[in-house]
């Protein structure tokens, strides 16, 4: 039996957050948010005030950090079981968002362990306690619409992918004000991030009617306004929101593949000088796709869908394998237009962290095993054995073709 679950409302347009927000009924919100964005961009304070308009008592809860921590979460969860809210309201990017949805699952059910979280859809009920709002500030992760949420444990090194329509959130807002003045890097990385989304939704063994027409437009629309987001065109920018939201909506039911799978088990293990050296997971993303189409356009039906896509594009071929070659040209150009790089030795952190050939080597065994292992394996066009996965994962480090 397949299902299709989305929030059960969506709001978008511009400035609807405060609008939304008043309009709740309860006693008690917590705003969960990240570092210092939504503050700065007077965000918080307007969720705040709407939030207090609707009679309510609010908690702030403040610095999430990217790639969000096991600890955070259990430390989120510990105020919210003292401060008992009746809604959970999620705003910034992927991180907060997927921090507060798993901070939910131990406020209801103190007791649940993590571990068993980290089995595919085996989430408690929830909303015994509260209902969930996720209003997102950057337009890639869709974690508004979505099942999912990623949490890092550090000691290991893993992101681990949680799966459970129970934290498919209960409203998403779309509010176009909040991503105005979002960084280029972080447009181009979560813009990269939704097509993956969409194109691993469009060719995933779980994909369905209900998934493929969402899946396709927003291919469409990510790649007529990526760039010209980039380059500060606020109406593509506002296009770029929505057309996320839609990817989102795609692979929250049809699910993901091994483009993820790979990101999850590589975007926190490498160190260099005792740090880690994050490989931003929409980055991963964008870098890993081209390798991963090559590897699964072996497999009969994902190549027909690859040029299915394709064909929507407008990108022409001789034969379905000439247009899945210029289907991959055309998202290499779209990533290098807004300057993301090509392959994990080329990649930079932002604070001068690299990842060193010998690291990469070192971690490369374990990584694929790990990746292997990923929820979003399972429905991947192809099942990659050992070998395989080590072999994309190194076409990924040195930018080589995928043969196999």
């Amino acid at each position: 039996m397949a299902r299709f679950t989305l929030p059960r409302d969506l709001y978008h347009g511009n400035g609807v957050m405060s609008e939304v927000l008043a309009g709740l009924k309860g006693k008690k919100a917590i705003i969960v948010t990240g570092g210092h964005s939504m503050r700065a961009g007077g965000f918080l304070d307007k969720a705040e005030n709407a939030l207090k308009k609707a009679g309510m008592e609010v908690y702030i809860l403040e610095g999430v950090e990217p790639d969000p921590s096991v600890t955070t979460v259990m430390k989120g969860a510990k105020i919210m079981q003292e401060f008992g809210p009746d809604w959970i309201v999620a705003i910034g990017g992927g991180s907060p968002i997927d921090a507060a949805k798993a901070m939910w699952a131990f406020y209801e059910y103190p007791d649940v362990t993590f571990e068993s979280l980290c089995i595919p859809f085996n989430f408690p009920e929830l909303r015994q306690k509260a209902h969930f709002v996720a209003i997102p500030s950057t337009s890639g992760t869709a974690t508004e619409v979505t099942a999912f949420s990623v949490i890092t444990d550090y000691d290991k090194g893993i992101k681990y992918p949680l799966a459970d329509f129970n934290i498919t959130p209960d409203i998403g807002i779309i509010d176009y004000e909040l991503v105005e003045s979002l960084p280029v890097k972080q447009v181009a990385y979560t813009g990269l991030d939704a097509l993956t989304h969409a194109v691993e939704a469009y060719v995933s063994t779980a994909a369905c009617n209900f998934t493929d027409g969402l899946a396709l437009h927003a291919i469409k629309l990510i790649f007529e306004n990526l760039k010209k987001s980039y380059d500060g065109d606020m109406e593509a920018r506002a296009v770029m929101h929505d057309a996320q939201c839609l990817a989102g909506m795609a692979f929250s039911n049809a699910l993901l593949g091994i483009v993820h799978s790979m990101a999850h088990k590589s975007g926190a293990v490498f160190k260099q000088n005792g740090e880690t050296v994050h490989i931003v997971h929409g980055c991963a993303n964008a870098m890993y796709l081209p390798k991963v189409i090559q590897y699964n356009a072996k497999n009969l039906r994902a190549k027909k869908r690859y040029a299915e896509i394709a064909h929507l594009l407008g990108i022409k071929g001789a034969s379905q394998a000439a247009k899945v070659e210029n289907l991959i040209k055309a998202i290499c150009d779209l990533r290098a237009s807004v300057n993301v790089p090509s392959c994990i030795k080329d990649y930079d952190d932002g604070h001068g962290g690299k990842v060193s050939e010998e690291e990469f080597l070192s971690k490369l065994e374990k990584m694929a095993d790990d990746a292997i292992g990923d929820a979003c394996t399972g429905s991947n066009p192809r099942i990659p054995t050992h070998n395989e996965m080590v072999e994309l994962y190194k076409a990924c480090y040195y930018d080589t073709d995928v043969k196999f």
